[in-house]
C-alpha cells in the first residue's frame, strides 16, 4: 500500500493547497476545501481503495525530485542554456515593460502582454490564470480564458489562495494548447503531474512563473480589509492588490477593496500591509520549506524590478528570466516591433533584485530546517541543508516570525465573529511580537556598525604589529 497525500502532507501541515493531487486523482475522491485558517487543503470524500500513490507523487512538497533534477530534464539539453544555483536554468534575462498593459498591471505588464500575444498569434488556445470573482468566500479562482479581453481583465497580482483541481479536470477533458501561470510550487506540481499524465504533457505548452516570497490565506485579505476600514467583511465583492499612485514609488502600492454597494476602501503598503506581509502573518506552513526563488521550472519567470534605478518610479517594471527558446523569440520580436520597451539585463542584477527572497529561501530556510529537526517534525527534503548557526540576529528573527505566523492564525479565529474582525483586540494580541521584532531590528542597526568597527580595529591592529 502506497502512502497518500493526506497522511504524508496534510496531516503534517505541509500542504500548499495547489489542488494538483485532486486534479489528477484517477478515482476523483479528493476535494479541495478551506481549513479553519482560510487555507486550501485536500480531503477524501470517500475511502481510497486503489492506493496508487499518484496524489503524493505530484505533490510539490513531497520529498520527490527537486527543481534542479526536473529542470535538467526539461531544459538541460537546450542550446545556449546556462545554469546558476540561485536561478536554475536560463537562456537570457530582460528588464522592461509593456506600454499597453503597464498601467493596468501589478508591475510592468509584461506577463499580460505575453499571454495576450500567445492567444492573438494562435500559439495557444487557452490561458489559465487567477481571475477575480464577485464572491466574498472565493474572491479569486483559476479560470480558463480564450480571448484577449478576459486576460486583460484578469491582470494584476493576487495575494489570495487559488487551487488548480477544477482547471486540471477541464484540461484533461478539453483538448487544446494551454499556457498556465503559477507560483513556483504550482509550476513544480504541474511538471510532476505532466511526467505522469500524457494529456497534461501535450496540452500544457507554456508555463509562466512568478517569483514568490510567500503565499497568504483568505484570512490575510480579510485582515487587511478590516485594517482598511471595512466592517462587514462578507460584503466584500472584490479586491485589487497592486494599485499604483503617481505620487508614490512602485514599492508603496495599495490594496483596494470594493463592497456590494460599490463603496471602496484603500490602504497603502506603508499603512499596515507591510507589517503583516514581512512578518509572515497568515502564511501557510508549507511556505517555510520552499527553496525555489525564481520559479525554476517555468518557461519564463516574471518579477518586479526591485532595484533602486527602477523601483522609485510609480508605474512598475518587470524583470524576466527566459528558459524557452520560443518565448525568447517572442520577446525579441516584441522588442523589434516596439510592442514592448525591453532590453537585456545581467542575471546578477536579476539576482540582486530578489535579495530578500533569496535570504528567506536559503539561509533562513536552513535554520528553519534545523528547528524542524529539533522538534522532530516532518519536513520535505530540500536542496538547502539544515544549519544550526546563521547568526544570532537572524536566528531570533526566524523564531519571532514563526511565532507571529502561528499566532496570527489563532488570534484571527478568536476575534473574527459574524464576518467582522475585532481589529483592535487582534492587534493588541500581536503587539508583544511586533515589539520584539522592532527591538531586534533596532539591535541589528547598531550591530552592523559595531561589527564594522571591530573589523577595522582588527585590521589596524595587524598593521601596527
Amino acid at each position: 500500500m502506497k502512502p497518500n497525500v493526506i497522511d504524508e502532507i496534510v496531516k503534517n501541515d505541509l500542504c500548499i493547497g495547489c489542488g494538483t493531487c485532486a486534479g489528477v486523482c484517477p478515482q476523483k475522491i479528493l476535494k479541495i476545501q478551506d481549513n479553519k485558517y482560510g487555507e486550501y487543503i485536500p480531503s477524501e470524500i470517500q475511502v481510497c481503495d486503489s492506493h496508487c500513490g499518484l496524489c503524493l507523487e505530484v505533490c510539490p512538497f513531497n520529498s520527490n525530485e527537486n527543481e534542479t533534477q526536473i529542470g535538467a530534464k526539461i531544459y538541460g539539453s537546450t542550446e545556449g542554456m546556462k545554469y546558476l544555483p540561485e536561478t536554475g536554468y536560463y537562456l537570457d534575462s530582460y528588464v522592461g515593460y509593456s506600454n499597453e498593459f503597464r498601467q493596468s498591471s501589478a508591475s510592468g505588464g509584461m506577463a499580460t502582454w505575453l499571454l495576450t500575444r500567445l492567444l492573438k498569434e494562435g500559439i495557444v488556445d487557452y490561458v489559465v490564470c487567477p481571475t477575480p470573482r464577485k464572491n466574498p468566500e472565493r474572491l479569486v479562482c483559476f479560470e480558463i480564458l480564450n480571448n484577449e479581453d478576459s486576460v486583460k481583465a484578469a491582470s494584476g497580482s493576487v495575494y489570495y489562495p487559488v487551487e488548480m483541481s477544477e482547471v486540471i479536470h477541464k484540461i484533461l477533458e478539453m483538448p487544446g494548447r494551454y499556457a498556465i501561470t503559477g507560483l513556483p510550487c504550482f509550476i513544480k506540481a504541474l511538471r510532476l503531474a505532466a511526467q505522469k499524465n500524457r494529456k497534461l504533457r501535450e496540452r500544457i505548452v507554456f508555463t509562466i512563473g512568478l517569483v514568490c516570497g510567500q503565499m497568504k490565506s483568505k484570512n490575510y485579505t480579510k485582515y487587511i480589509a478590516a485594517l482598511a476600514g471595512h466592517e462587514d467583511l462578507i460584503k466584500i465583492q472584490g479586491v485589487y492588490y497592486r494599485g499604483k499612485s503617481p505620487e508614490k514609488p512602485a514599492s508603496n502600492y495599495h490594496y483596494q477593496f470594493t463592497d456590494e454597494h460599490g463603496s471602496q476602501h484603500k490602504i497603502f503598503w506603508n499603512e499596515g500591509v507591510s507589517e503583516a506581509w514581512v512578518n509572515r502573518w497568515f502564511t501557510p506552513n508549507a511556505c517555510n520549506y520552499c527553496d525555489d526563488i525564481f520559479a525554476e521550472l517555468a518557461d519564463v519567470t516574471f518579477m518586479d524590478a526591485w532595484l533602486p534605478e527602477y523601483s522609485k518610479y510609480s508605474m512598475g517594471t518587470n524583470l524576466m528570466l527566459v528558459r524557452s527558446p520560443e518565448i525568447l523569440a517572442f520577446i525579441q520580436e516584441g522588442m523589434d516591433k516596439k510592442e514592448i520597451n525591453a532590453s537585456k539585463i545581467s542575471v546578477e542584477k536579476v539576482i540582486q533584485s530578489q535579495a530578500g527572497v533569496i535570504d528567506v529561501k536559503s539561509e533562513k530556510l536552513s535554520y528553519r530546517l534545523y528547528l524542524t529537526e529539533q522538534k522532530e517534525r516532518k519536513a520535505p527534503k530540500k536542496r538547502v541543508k539544515a544549519r544550526s548557526n546563521i547568526g544570532i540576529l537572524k536566528e531570533q528573527e526566524v523564531k519571532f516570525k514563526a511565532r507571529m505566523q502561528e499566532e496570527s492564525k489563532e488570534l484571527f479565529l478568536g476575534y473574527y465573529q459574524n464576518y467582522m474582525l475585532d481589529i483592535e483586540t487582534f492587534r493588541a494580541g500581536m503587539y508583544p511580537y511586533i515589539k520584539q521584532i522592532q527591538q531586534l531590528r533596532l539591535l541589528g542597526r547598531f550591530a552592523f556598525p559595531i561589527q564594522l568597527i571591530k573589523k577595522i580595529s582588527k585590521v589596524e591592529g595587524k598593521k601596527s604589529e
